[in-house]
């Protein structure tokens, strides 16, 4: 049976950025490498975010390609809007460069970031690890209660870390923030939202005790803390855990 096309939005008040999205979306292939019936792929477009966010409640994309410099209203207030009631990735595309202004979107809802101007080879090496993420967040009914990391073992059932047979003492602190970045995968966690989900409601420097426990968590489960290949830091926005780390060194 053919496989359903992919829908993807594209917000962007710039004709040309639309273009070259749009035919980059069209010119690749987001299914499985081994599946001959790949799904296609459908690109709708808004110049606006009230054009946008009425064709995302409409369509229902798979995923939203968002310009923040939009005329109407500001891509921040589209993001909120949108996440609001819809759990499709939201990849925010922006010549703006502001740490601040990247953690507030991510803070938002949105999944990913890029500055123009871009790598369309990039563009779509986001776009299919959002679609890859969105897909495993949907098939999983529960997280994997084992999850193997190299010659680490975390099984998230008995609360217990394992290298190589022997057990890695966790504190409290480092065993709930291991879990909110395996409960997230391949997606930028901002400083706010990993304080928020270890320390609750806590007041506190965030930047300041991730980078704190951060390290002590490397130290435990990097081979290598000082280039850590699951933990990668997002200067001045956050943080991000990469599964994959083993099978792509």
């Amino acid at each position: 049976m053919t496989a359903p096309p992919l829908t993807m939005l594209v917000i962007d008040d710039e004709p040309q950025i639309r273009r070259v999205v749009r035919n980059a979306l069209l010119s690749a292939s987001f299914g499985a490498a081994e599946d001959p019936e790949q799904p296609k792929v459908r690109v709708l477009e808004a110049a606006t975010g009230t054009e946008g966010v009425d064709l995302a409640a409409s369509e229902l994309p798979d995923l939203i390609v968002l310009d923040l410099g939009l005329p109407d209203q500001t891509g921040l207030a589209v993001c909120r809007e949108i996440r609001r009631w819809s759990a499709a990735p939201i990849l925010v595309l922006s010549a703006r460069h502001a740490d601040t202004e990247k953690a507030a979107l991510l803070d938002a809802g949105a999944d990913d970031y890029m500055t123009k101007p871009f790598s369309t080879v990039e563009l779509l090496a986001r776009v299919r690890a959002q679609l890859r993420r969105a897909r495993q967040v949907s098939e999983a009914k529960a997280p994997a209660e084992r999850v193997v990391l190299g010659s680490i073992t975390v099984d998230l059932a008995l609360r217990r870390v394992q290298r190589e047979g022997e057990v890695v003492h966790l504190t409290p602190t480092e065993w709930a923030l291991l879990r909110t970045f395996l409960l997230s995968p391949r997606k930028t966690l901002t400083h706010r939202q990993l304080f928020t989900a270890v320390w609750g409601n806590s007041e506190g420097d965030a930047q300041q005790y991730l980078r704190v426990y951060v390290g002590h968590l490397r130290r435990k489960i990097e081979d290598d803390p000082i280039r850590p290949r699951f933990l990668q830091t997002e200067p001045g926005v956050g943080y991000r855990f990469e599964p994959d780390a083993v099978a792509e060194a």
